[in-house]
């Protein structure tokens, strides 16, 4: 399903991963003008702007904002699909390293990219999405690093949407379960990978958010569950 994202000049955070290539291809195919930010690249897609980035070091957001917005002539949605996963085992065997990385790549980079990303969207136009997990609703054992982060950029998220309320923007998120990607099934072989979201069906919503359709969705976290 397409939806009308037509001209919209679109930031996506994590462009090159398994789940940035759909998503890149979503917006592409409807229209939108994107930018998209890596720290590695496969080849590029045409009519596409590559940015470089790290978004866990210092000025990165602000100089990665500064790029989309003079390649793109402008910025309307930005899209933070970029983050990790990692588990030491109950909280007891979780070391602190672990529990800094999840923060800093779940939800440190996201609030820096936020923040440098606010003052430039369009005025009355702006969209800030971000992928959450159910893991940040309903925690299992094992998960404390990754939950707690995902957790807090679902509070960001909510606080975003309570300011854009003035500022004229809105912010969500979507919350997957298991998302189908080579690693996931790497991973765990013996799972059965029909039962796990595919990237198309995240892409598609996020197009949906960030369309004209979606103005009226502010500090929801959509929970997208497989089958």
């Amino acid at each position: 399903m397409r939806h009308d994202v037509n001209g919209l000049r679109v930031l996506i955070v994590g462009a090159s991963g398994a789940l940035g290539g759909p998503v890149v291809e979503t917006f592409l195919a409807g229209g939108a003008r994107v930018a998209g930010t890596a720290r590695h690249w496969r080849p590029a897609p045409k009519a596409f702007t590559g940015i470089n980035a790290d978004l866990t070091r210092p000025g990165e957001a602000e100089r990665t904002v500064e790029a989309a917005v003079a390649a793109l002539g402008g910025l309307e949605a930005v899209i933070q699909l970029a983050g990790g996963f990692a588990m030491d085992g109950p909280i007891e065997q979780t070391s602190i390293e672990t529990f800094d990385r999840m923060l800093d790549l779940n939800l440190r980079a996201a609030f820096a990219m936020f923040r440098a990303a606010v003052p430039a969207l369009t005025p009355g136009r702006g969209r800030l999405l971000a992928i959450g997990a159910l893991a940040g609703l309903k925690p299992a054992p094992g998960l404390s690093a990754y939950a707690v982060s995902k957790a807090g950029l679902h509070a960001l998220i909510q606080v975003l949407a309570a300011e854009g309320r003035k500022s004229g923007y809105t912010a969500n998120a979507i919350l997957p379960g298991t998302i189908d990607t080579p690693a996931n099934r790497a991973a765990m072989p013996e799972a059965d990978f029909t039962k796990w979201v595919a990237p198309e069906r995240i892409a598609s919503l996020l197009a949906w958010l960030a369309s004209e359709a979606g103005a009226g969705t502010n500090g929801a976290l959509m929970p997208l569950e497989g089958r």
